[in-house]
């Protein structure tokens, strides 16, 4: 089952084209990356894909339903929550008042599984929950923001750079917790400029170079190509 289909999509920072026709699906159940260097559009795409930024043509369906409509906030309801790149928590707030705003999107007000879900999670998180979190360390506040994102019950969640900035243990320690996640039954679009690691964990990939996918296969495949090997891998 097709849960998200982007097609064609143009989109435009002024008079910049940073995405050029870009088109991808992901299938309910998957975890789909997208790599590319630095300026390649994959923010960008994210973005247009969660309707923060408007494309100029082309478009975006989830579950079959145009998006184009729809405000970045009535998204959400739809059933997308996106992670930002930077981490993007509410620092004023202590944890548990961003996961309360995680769930603004929700109309039950029965939490309390979803509490013990995201602890269970990161149990770091637990520790901390009534800590400031602009207090937190760069690893727990991207676990915040992650948990934050899973509170609405997303169909799927948008990860932009989840290993930004973290040590190497957390990297490992984030990436076991989006293959945990995931299999707990959230489709998962990652974007990540750690191509080893998100290739290790994703079912596809997708290259973006300036704008435009370039190559597309299961991420194995993608593992073994002489061209990403050499342009993301750091292999000679």
């Amino acid at each position: 089952m097709t849960l998200l289909e982007v097609n064609n999509i143009h989109t435009y920072y002024g008079n910049i084209h940073a995405l050029k026709g870009v088109s991808l699906t992901v299938e309910k159940g998957e975890i789909v990356t997208l790599i590319g260097a630095n300026g390649a559009g994959k923010t960008t795409t994210l973005r247009t894909i969660c309707g923060l930024t408007k494309p100029r043509s082309g478009y975006v369906k989830l579950k079959g339903e145009d998006l184009a409509e729809y405000p970045a906030h009535s998204i959400v309801y739809k059933g997308i929550s996106m992670v930002p790149e930077g981490r993007g928590v509410f620092a004023r707030l202590t944890v548990m008042e961003n996961l309360d705003m995680g769930a603004y999107s929700r109309k039950d007000n029965k939490f309390d599984a979803d509490f013990e879900r995201v602890f269970t999670l990161f149990p770091r998180l637990k520790e901390r929950r009534n800590q400031v979190s602009g207090t937190l360390s760069g690893g727990e506040q991207q676990m915040l923001a992650m948990a934050r994102a899973l509170m609405a019950h997303p169909s799927i969640l948008l990860l932009d750079e989840p290993s930004m900035g973290l040590a190497p243990v957390l990297v490992d320690l984030i990436f076991d917790t989006i293959t945990a996640i995931n299999k707990e039954g959230t489709t998962i679009l990652l974007v990540e400029q750690n191509a080893l690691m998100a290739l290790s964990v994703a079912n596809r990939g997708y290259v973006l170079q300036t704008g435009q996918i370039v190559l597309s296969d299961d991420a194995k495949s993608l593992k073994s190509n002489e061209m990403v090997q050499k342009a993301y891998l750091g292999m000679e």
